[in-house]
């Protein structure tokens, strides 16, 4: 059965497309979802090109910066972490650093990440860069050479990896150390939303480039090395690009970069639906489909979801409350960020009298926008477009800037 979603106010219902049920339920935990698929097979990842980081490698005592985003195939139709591939071509791996979600990347979003071991193969240490050590240690530093860098990117500012990114290359450069980066395609290939300005930095917001920023991880390295944005001695970087991936190109990625963004729909909605992490309404955390569901408590539809506690949902916004909203698993998007599902609600809760109450962390609100302009537009009642316009002149300036560091066509 299909309908389309009305709201209290006949604007909002412009906002919205149809949907294709009516109750979405829990029945499927992080641990037994099915794996994103990759369509794109010609496409190759800097991790496959061993025969030109091997020789980097070799004689050099190695520690390695990467998750469970960080494999390479088989040739068998099989993934094999790179911690593998590099013990079995006998490479010194001296121990792993993790970001945000843990090595395996099942810790929820926010949640510390605790120090432990790699016990396949030769155990290693693992060293937890999103705990009580948001920057790689001096000591640990001095038992490498070089670290090398491997892990899947979504293309948003606010993704914390890239900010992992920046504290490694900062130590490095402290410390002397190489930073070898082995680079990945953009999944949300797009330049779109405001610029971050320095009030709003953050780890949710480490660099002055906008929401999304149109590079490879690659690339934002050279950016940060380059524009001297480390704020300390640059450390010798190489980046081994992917082959046969141009900007502009769609990417699906094999395996899924964190817990709640499960599939190429929910990466794609991602950038536009992650501001609603400030505020009191949820995007399905806790259910079967996180970014793709968007509701409340007190909102209007037929549409019916209930978020729920378990492993990779922590404890839930509106958790076990019966929320409606809209189901965006169909909706057809473009790549950017869209603003209207945050003009939709707001609208909403307008007409509830609730002010702006519904944005609950104002300060965390901006900055994952990077600005403290964009809430007040959109307290203002301004349009998509008027708020797009005030936008341009910096993202220019940026695409000026990003066209030195660019790798790909």
């Amino acid at each position: 059965m299909c309908f389309k979603f009305s709201l209290i106010l006949p604007v909002l219902a412009l906002f919205f497309v149809q949907m294709t049920s009516c109750t979405a339920q829990n029945n499927r935990t992080e641990n037994d979802k099915a794996p994103i698929q990759s369509l794109s097979n010609d496409i190759q990842t800097g991790a496959q090109q061993t025969d030109e980081y091997f020789p980097l490698l070799k004689n050099q005592r190695v520690g390695l910066l990467v998750n469970q985003t960080s494999v390479v195939p088989d040739g068998q139709g099989q993934w094999i972490s790179l911690v593998d591939t590099l013990h079995h071509a006998g490479m010194d791996v001296r121990f792993i650093l993790t970001p945000e979600h843990g090595y395996e990347g099942k810790i929820s979003a926010g949640s510390t990440v605790d120090d432990s071991n790699y016990q396949k193969g030769n155990s290693l240490p693992i060293y937890s860069l999103y705990g009580k050590n948001k920057k790689p240690k001096a000591e640990w530093l001095e038992q490498v050479d070089c670290i090398v860098f491997d892990v899947q990117d979504v293309g948003c500012r606010f993704y914390t990896y890239l900010s992992t990114l920046y504290y490694l290359l900062q130590a490095c450069g402290e410390c002397g150390k190489e930073v070898i980066v082995l680079d990945r395609p953009n999944p949300n290939d797009t330049i779109d939303g405001p610029v971050l300005i320095d009030e709003c930095k953050s780890f949710v917001g480490i660099l002055p480039i906008p929401l999304l920023h149109g590079c490879t991880l690659g690339e934002l390295a050279q950016m940060m090395v380059g524009e001297q944005w480390t704020e300390a001695p640059a450390p010798s970087l190489k980046v081994i690009k992917a082959k046969h991936w141009r900007h502009g190109d769609d990417y699906s990625l094999p395996i899924a970069p964190s817990p709640n963004l499960r599939s190429d729909h929910a990466i794609r909605l991602y950038p536009s639906l992650c501001l609603f992490e400030a505020t009191d309404i949820s995007i399905g955390r806790g259910t079967d489909y996180p970014f793709e569901f968007l509701g409340h408590p007190q909102m209007q539809g037929e549409f019916e979801f209930t978020p729920q506690h378990y492993q990779a949902a922590s404890h839930p916004l509106q958790e076990n409350q019966l929320c409606h909203g809209f189901d965006l698993r169909e909706t057809n998007i473009g790549k950017g960020f869209h603003l209207q599902w945050l003009l939709a609600c707001r609208a909403h809760f307008q007409t509830l009298g609730q002010g702006e109450g519904w944005i609950k962390q104002p300060k965390f609100f901006d900055r994952l926008a990077g600005n403290t302009l964009l809430r007040q537009q959109i307290s203002e009642g301004l349009s998509e477009d008027e708020i797009r316009a005030t936008w341009q002149s910096d993202l220019q300036k940026y695409r000026t800037l990003r066209q030195k560091y660019l790798l790909y066509e």
